[in-house]
């Protein structure tokens, strides 16, 4: 198994105050849970039919939606 080492941001410094809580567990779960979900989402874009066009054409009209939806 390899070893992973991560800093802690200063906003999540009281973690530190946290007691008995398995790191090595906690974070191979997240990143599990993470990589699980980009390999789910591979397997959704290799299975699509969209051009990287029509998904940019795509994404620009839910920015757009969202923008007037949101800001007014």
């Amino acid at each position: 198994m390899e070893e992973i080492k991560i800093k802690i941001p200063n906003e999540l410094e009281f973690i530190k105050r946290v007691p008995n809580i398995e790191w090595s567990i906690l974070v191979s779960k997240l990143i599990k849970s993470k990589l699980d979900r980009i390999d789910r989402i591979q397997k959704i874009a290799a299975k699509s039919q969209l051009t990287e066009k029509d998904a940019e054409e795509f994404s620009d009209k839910i920015n757009e939606s969202l923008s007037k939806r949101y800001l007014g």
